[in-house]
């Protein structure tokens, strides 16, 4: 799995191909039609996805040094659950763990709002289409919705054990005058 992920931080369009693939499946399975409409309708909604995708992955590189393999590094021992030792890695990792942490700040009430969207769907899909597709989207919902909430949860704990250790592991501060008052001898 790790080199799957390793190929996949690398090679951003590679990703968004397999994204545009399954979307394309899916649809075509739960509302049939021509196969070939259905490829070009999932790449045209994808497509504000894979520019907020692009976006953030440079971004990142640009916080890693411009380097795509410091960046392969950092998300390795990230996910590892490794704090890095060298000062230059640590302020790379903290940048990154702040920035991502920092991107989910909405996320409960994106999650909640998605719920509601899949819920309107299938509904809307139940008074007017066939039980089979309303029972298919629906199972669709539920299992999409619990993958989301479960890997929010989670990327979100690896976010903040690593914010925690990389701030616990900082060495202090050098002793200026405010930690050290001028001793008076007593008049």
């Amino acid at each position: 799995m790790g080199r799957i992920n390793d190929y996949f931080i690398r090679h951003v369009w590679a990703p968004i191909v397999l994204g545009v693939i399954v979307a394309s499946a899916v649809t075509w399975v739960l509302f049939g039609g021509n196969p070939v409409a259905t490829v070009v309708r999932a790449c045209l909604y994808s497509a504000a996805g894979v520019g907020f995708m692009l976006s953030r992955r440079r971004k990142e590189q640009r916080a890693a040094g411009g380097s795509m393999d410091r960046l392969v590094r950092v998300e390795q021992r990230l996910r590892a659950g490794e704090t890095p030792s060298d000062p230059d890695d640590r302020r790379i990792m903290r940048e990154i763990v702040e920035r991502r942490l920092h991107q989910t700040r909405h996320r409960v009430p994106a999650l909640v709002f998605l719920a509601l969207l899949f819920a309107a769907v299938t509904v809307l899909t139940g008074l007017t289409a066939s039980p089979w597709r309303t029972v298919g989207l629906a199972v669709f919902g539920v299992v999409f919705l619990g993958w989301m909430i479960w890997n929010s949860n989670r990327q979100t704990h690896r976010l903040r054990t690593m914010r925690d250790a990389l701030r616990g592991g900082d060495p202090a501060p050098a002793a200026g005058p405010a930690d050290n008052p001028p001793v008076h001898p007593a008049a």
